[in-house]
């Protein structure tokens, strides 16, 4: 599983796409999804769009990643430009965790 996240920043984005991004289910959020989730300004202007990409193949790496979230950012169908993208690979992620007998020291 990858977990993709594009900032950029709308572009002409007219009154009806702004009542859309405000009022369709699930499409405003800090939560990371398969369909993708924006993050925006008050005047909806820059966002942040968190995509949920899942591995279709072992040697799938952040180029399909970013790919896909970008197509799923483009299926929403707001003009905008991408700034930034940032992938992560969460087959690579280490979770540490704590004994339970540990003592929290600080």
């Amino acid at each position: 599983m990858f977990r993709v996240t594009v900032r950029g920043a709308f572009e002409g984005l007219s009154d009806a796409d702004r009542a859309r991004l405000a009022a369709e289910p699930g499409l405003l959020g800090p939560a990371y999804t398969e369909r993708g989730a924006f993050t925006c300004d008050r005047t909806m202007t820059a966002f942040s769009f968190r995509c949920q990409v899942p591995v279709e193949d072992d040697r799938d790496g952040e180029a399909e990643a970013t790919a896909r979230a970008l197509a799923a950012l483009a299926a929403h169908g707001f003009p905008h430009r991408v700034l930034r993208v940032a992938v992560t690979d969460l087959r690579a992620v280490k979770v540490r965790r704590r004994n339970r007998g540990e003592v929290r020291r600080g």
